[in-house]
């Protein structure tokens, strides 16, 4: 649970384990097949031919690309033996046999595109769940007393990959947060979002606030993506006072509760798209985050409706948060993007002063 001074990110995938060398396994899957075949040969009537099912199942999970396709051709031709030692053959039999057959084939097939990136499986798995953690994980960022910050992420589709991220920094006073929104959505974007994830993290690092999205587009710009634009939103804000710049690539206003009125208020910044236009210029917008005031990052499908223009969803938005925050800051950002609505890919962010 989120408490005050730190972050919190929720929904991460759990961390991923190491997995067994497959060099040790291609010996007992061969003898499996062996001793499958010895089975049936001896007693036919007893043991099916399905039974090869599992090795070719262990096999594709577990062994290297360059293995699993002379092994699943391999169980194939074990599957055919199988029928030399059957007494009487059926209809029945002969089907279940081509059924194994069919099976190799296709893994075979599957094998041949992995090779590719030359890991698949359990292993192929553990690298996306390790890469999907680094785009999700937040930086290490340890708030002052005093400040509060939770971050909540809904992919489309239900899949966890999608083309939304939040990179952020942390210097001796201040705080750097960026949630950026890739064109596409769900798994067409993703792929383009874990790189880019990495390229504007180090970015971010590496330069003044007031450079960092003109750098980002010239980055996008020499991607020469098909659908190579992204929108995003920065914000840097002195830990200490309270005062922040709020910059804008094409991406929906930030949104502030001031306290002192009580009310939400959208924070104007405007900036072309990521790799749209060459030499672009993002200006910043200036302000200050008092004690108990919130502010909010989000990408649009919080607030974009099928036939809705854009700022009635911002209304909904600010309508929505202002009443949740009624129950307190607490998983303040799950219980809005929860909230019933598009099915999108979604991020929010939520920064409160205490």
């Amino acid at each position: 649970m989120p408490h005050r001074g730190t972050t919190s990110s929720r929904g991460l995938p759990l961390r991923v384990r190491r997995h067994v060398d497959d060099r040790g396994l291609i010996v007992p899957l061969v003898l499996a097949n062996v001793l499958i075949l010895a089975m049936i040969a001896f007693w036919p009537d007893v043991w099916p031919v399905s039974l090869f099912v599992f090795p070719l199942m262990l096999a594709n999970s577990f062994l290297a690309p360059r293995a699993i396709p002379w092994f699943a051709l391999l169980t194939a031709l074990f599957a055919l033996a199988s029928l030399l030692f059957e007494s009487e053959l059926s209809l029945r039999l002969v089907i279940r046999s081509i059924v194994i057959v069919l099976i190799a084939l296709l893994i075979w097939r599957v094998s041949l595109r992995r090779t590719r990136l030359g890991v698949g499986g359990a292993k192929a798995e553990a690298m996306f769940v390790d890469l999907l953690e680094r785009i999700q994980r937040p930086s290490n960022i340890s708030l002052p007393a005093g400040w509060y910050l939770d971050t909540a992420i809904r992919a489309a589709g239900n899949t966890p990959f999608n083309g939304d991220f939040v990179v952020s920094t942390q210097g001796r006073e201040t705080l750097q947060l960026v949630v950026v929104d890739v064109s596409g959505k769900g798994t067409q974007a993703g792929t383009r979002a874990l790189q880019l994830s990495g390229a504007l993290a180090g970015l971010l690092d590496a330069l003044p606030a007031s450079r960092f999205l003109a750098a980002a587009n010239d980055y996008l710009l020499r991607q020469d993506w098909d659908e190579g634009f992204a929108t995003a939103i920065h914000l840097c804000i002195n830990l200490e006072n309270g005062a922040y710049e709020v910059r804008s690539a094409g991406h929906l206003p930030a949104i502030q509760l001031k306290s002192g009125q009580g009310r939400w208020t959208a924070i104007p910044a405007e900036g072309p798209a990521l790799g749209l236009v060459e030499d672009a210029d993002y200006p910043a917008t200036h302000g200050v985050v008092r004690p108990k005031d919130s502010m909010v990052l989000y990408t649009d499908g919080l607030v974009e409706r099928p036939g809705e223009h854009i700022d009635v969803g911002i209304d909904r938005l600010l309508g929505q948060a202002e009443r949740a925050l009624a129950g307190g800051a607490d998983d303040l950002a799950e219980r809005l993007i929860d909230a019933p609505g598009s099915s999108d890919d979604r991020t929010l962010v939520l920064l409160h002063r205490l």
